[in-house]
């Protein structure tokens, strides 16, 4: 290759400068070893079929210090010559060929940054490059949130601690518990019941649940589990089936502080309308039925939507705590999310902006993403403060026209999304939980406290206000507040309420002339809210607004039912589905159920859509063409697997008897004893009945409850102010282009008086939205940002981490959803050296996971608020993006382009370098003779 390179430098000179510039690339080439055979993205065909593999992570995305390793050895390659290194430190000890014939080790101790990891042996070598980052995170995630309160039980400042683990049973004896008891290992009790796996092994039906915290919160893994009995990530206990469940919680808040993780092992208790109608739904019974099964159910709470609705860092922890599960139980065969409200938002938006972390979503009371429920909830909110007054009582408004406005039959889901979410979320002077009253922000008597709003968690992602727009607070604080992307310039409320004659003129121009906006602190304002950029563009890049552009390689079942006015409209699973036939040309990745239960459709969908979705990658898992891992997720969905209005179309399928509302319950009281007889019925049952017919109301049309103004209404699929304002149904344009006013458009069968239409142009000096444009600023989600550079330098609004190292995240799935891996190009992360030996010079001390006091944390962190990284480069802050394989050649020059430290390949570059201006020297010089002449 460096002959090569030398000859096509030589063979395009054209001038001396040229050719000077020329040999000091290609010595300098040369000198740091860079050659096709040692690059970091060539296969392991090209490397011999020797080559090293991080199993549990992507390797410039390790975290904790730990690392799950196989170095693939080549057919008759002994093991015992076989030597492994990381950072110059011998590693051998921890490799053994497993009970499967793969040489596997778990590698500890990582340091924090760049390590290079090398095998060789029996004349073959490659080597990746691992970046480890600290158990307390970050990762990708940029700069923590602060001020930052830890449980109580933390040993560092980071909230890290040993982990935990309890034990419970389900109970032989029916009707006995409809739940999990207490197992005491040491006084196991007599009535433990049996549970038989999908994979036909029978054990004591025994869980164990892991509590742990990483990334500065807490995780929760649950598994079945044999007491007494060791498990290793290369030979664990028989029962798991490979195969992970991930579980949400609803609502959409900030917390400065350590929560606790979504239930693994119970019913999901669904906040439906946050803190005001908690509703615990008992009978469901997705967790245990999938533990009996066989699978591993995990959950953090910072994936609890409730607890952090920043997207990046709820991608983080689920990322970090399937890295721990691959480490620790074993590599994944797939992962299936499942959530209601909050949980639907979570699971959607991260699998679109950091593909990869689930391969199915079973959602429900679905919502696409934060930013499109909550552009509806604010014009809610401002809505509200109109119509709740005497004077539009005084102009002939009755609820009906507001609900007519608003979109929806009554104003009861205005009133229930306003006080029980919208205000909570975006109102700076909420409480939140890790901060005292105290602490608290408030615009007159604590300006510099700290703000309670949603927005505030986004601080690297969506960046500050600039200075043009500050209020009198920022001003006085010199920093402006995290920008808001929330716009309603040019909206014309109730337009098609006019048109349709259910408003007056007069109440139309009263409406829009009045309503006006909020401001920086969510207080009314006479003028419409005008969003902030660069967080607008921000806030599409990143996924707040889930532009659904990368969800090909993941398969979708949507669960919901009628909506009374609880602020879950049956609507957006439809506009999640409109925005997949936008960027994909179809939507056969998503399945939509409809029942009668409201918001969830029937508390046995939960069950049963996470059964459904098994089977579904499965047969994904099956398939071995080499094809896009979309076009299985498509051609592979089973052909019972479709849209369907109303449980009592499907009492049987291939996953059991389905009966509306009592099948949770039936198989949590009852299961041991029915379940046989169940199971035989269904057996016998499934094969007469055409799944086809059964599945869709209407096998013609293949439409969900009926087709047209009928299927709205049964599926309560109502509208959104904006949509009335004449918004498109996909509802992702959060700040309208405009257009000029125009007196001969729509404005209803009588039009408008010169004295409205003088009051109208007032309204809109810059013009109204024309939704037949994009909105502005709008663009799709580019998968897996960094908000952070290699120093831990913020990099507000994200850079792309690219391509994941070659042979990496490989115990992530099975090897038919492979895919996600390739994200496009790297963004511009810096430089920073890679640590190849442990006398390199550092001075950061390897940390010992898992145990107490690992981590020493950030320095104090200065008044409430700031978000900083914390003097980086003193804390041996890790290294994100760096890449793997870097040359090989003695040097110690990392991938990313960093010159060598020293010894030979040093002085080949210093003596290139004196070459080369040798030759521009000479050169110059005959110019000057020629000149002269």
């Amino acid at each position: 290759m460096s002959e090569q390179l030398m000859r096509f430098a030589v063979s395009r000179v054209r001038r001396p400068v040229a050719l000077a510039t020329s040999l000091f690339v290609a010595a300098t080439l040369v000198a740091t070893g860079w050659t096709a055979q040692q690059s970091a993205q060539a296969s392991p065909q090209e490397r011999g079929g020797f080559a090293v593999k991080v199993l549990s992570s992507r390797a410039d995305l390790i975290s904790g210090g730990d690392a799950l390793v196989e170095v693939a050895l080549p057919r008759g390659l002994n093991p015992a010559k076989v030597k492994v290194t990381v950072a110059g430190r011998d590693v051998t000890r921890s490799f053994a060929v497993r009970r499967d014939g793969r040489f596997l080790g778990l590698v500890k101790n990582l340091a924090p940054g760049a390590s290079l990891l090398r095998a060789k042996g029996g004349g073959f070598s490659d080597k990746v490059t691992v970046t480890n980052h600290r158990n307390g995170g970050p990762v990708f995630s940029g700069p923590q949130l602060m001020p930052w309160k830890c449980q109580p039980t933390a040993v560092d400042k980071q909230c890290n601690q040993p982990a935990t683990y309890e034990y419970f049973y389900k109970s032989a004896v029916p009707v006995a518990s409809a739940g999990f008891k207490p197992y005491d290992p040491a006084n196991p009790p007599a009535d433990v019941a049996t549970t038989t796996t999908d994979q036909g092994v029978t054990v004591p039906f025994i869980i164990r649940v892991e509590t742990g915290y990483q990334d500065r919160d807490q995780y929760k893994i649950a598994t079945l589990y044999r007491p007494g009995q060791k498990w290793k990530p290369w030979a664990p206990q028989k029962q798991w089936n490979h195969k992970v469940l991930m579980t949400h919680g609803g609502g959409c808040g900030i917390s400065y502080g350590a929560g606790g993780a979504p239930s693994v092992h119970e019913g999901i208790q669904l906040p439906l309308v946050g803190d005001v109608l908690p509703i615990d739904l008992p009978v469901t019974d997705e967790a245990p039925a999938m533990l009996a099964r066989g699978f591993a159910v995990v959950s953090t709470a910072l994936n609890n939507n409730g607890h952090n609705c920043n997207i990046s860092v709820q991608a983080e922890s689920m990322m970090m705590v399937k890295e721990h599960l691959v480490e620790t139980y074993g590599e994944i065969r797939y992962t299936i999310g499942s959530g209601c409200s909050g949980g639907s938002i979570t699971q959607q938006a991260v699998a679109n902006a950091y593909p990869g972390i689930y391969q199915g979503l079973v959602v429900s009371c679905s919502y696409p993403d934060t930013a499109s429920p909550g552009a509806q909830f604010f014009d809610y909110h401002l809505l509200r403060k109109y119509f709740e007054r005497f004077e539009p009582l005084a102009k002939g408004w009755t609820p009906l026209q507001w609900a007519a406005v608003e979109g929806h039959l009554l104003p009861l889901n205005a009133i229930v999304a306003d006080e029980g979410l919208f205000k909570g979320a975006f109102q700076p002077t909420t409480a939140c939980p890790g901060i005292s009253d105290q602490q608290r922000y408030h615009p007159d008597t604590n300006p510099g406290g700290v703000r309670c709003n949603i927005f505030e968690g986004q601080v690297n992602q969506f960046g500050r206000r600039k200075p043009a727009v500050w209020s009198a607070n920022e001003r006085k604080l010199g920093k402006g507040f995290v920008g808001v992307p929330v716009d309603n310039v040019g909206v014309q409320y109730g337009l098609e309420a006019l048109e349709s004659g259910v408003i007056t003129p007069e109440q139309f121009v009263d409406l829009n002339a009045t309503i006006g906006g909020l401001d920086i602190d969510a207080r009314p304002q006479a003028k419409r809210t005008v969003a902030d950029r660069p967080a607008l563009e921000n806030s599409y890049r990143d996924g707040w607004h889930n532009s659904a552009n990368n969800l090909e390689n993941v398969a979708i079942i949507d669960h919901g039912g009628p909506d009374p006015g609880l602020a879950h409209d049956a609507r957006w699973a439809w506009s999640m589905r409109e925005r997949l036939d936008r960027t994909q040309g179809h939507h056969d990745n998503h399945v939509v159920w409809f029942g009668q239960f409201p918001i969830i459709g029937d508390p046995s969908y939960f069950t049963e859509g996470l059964l459904a979705m098994d089977r579904w990658l499965a047969a994904v898992e099956a398939d071995k063409r080499d094809v896009p891992v979309a076009d299985k997720i498509v051609q592979d969905r089973p052909g019972d697997l479709r849209d369907r209005c109303s449980q009592v179309q499907a009492l049987t399928s291939p996953d059991g008897l389905n009966i509306p509302l009592l099948s949770p319950l039936i198989r949590q009281l009852l299961g041991p004893a029915l379940n046989p007889i169940l199971d035989a019925v269904n057996k016998g049952l499934n094969p007469v009945l055409d799944p086809a017919l059964r599945l869709i109301v209407d096998p013609v049309l293949e439409v969900v409850c009926g087709a047209g103004v009928v299927g709205k209404v049964v599926r309560t699929d109502f509208d959104t102010p904006r949509g009335v304002a004449g918004q498109n149904t996909t509802s992702d344009d959060h700040k309208c282009q405009l257009k000029p006013l125009n007196r001969n458009a729509d404005y209803g069968v009588l039009g408008l008086s010169d004295a409205q239409w003088n009051r109208l142009k007032a309204a809109f000096p810059s013009g109204v939205c024309d939704f037949s444009k994009p909105g502005v600023g709008k663009g799709g989600t580019v998968p897996w940002l960094t908000y952070q550079d290699c120093h831990g330098k913020v990099l507000t609004g994200g850079q792309p981490l690219g391509t994941a190292p070659a042979d990496s995240a490989g115990g992530w799935n099975s090897p038919a959803f492979d895919g996600w891996q390739r994200t496009g190009k790297r963004g511009d992360l810096g430089s920073c050296p890679t640590r190849t030996s442990s006398t390199s010079g550092s001075s950061v001390q390897p940390e010992q996971p898992g145990s107490p006091g690992q981590q020493s944390g950030p320095p104090e962190q200065p008044g409430p608020g700031v978000v900083q990284a914390g003097n980086a480069s003193q804390q041996g802050q890790p290294v994100v993006g760096a890449a793997a394989g870097s040359a090989e050649a003695g040097a110690d020059a990392s991938a990313n382009g960093v010159l060598p430290a020293a010894g030979a390949p040093r002085i080949a570059t210093i003596v290139g370098l004196a070459l080369a201006m040798l030759v521009v020297g000479a050169m110059t010089v005959r110019r000057g003779r020629r000149a002269l002449q």
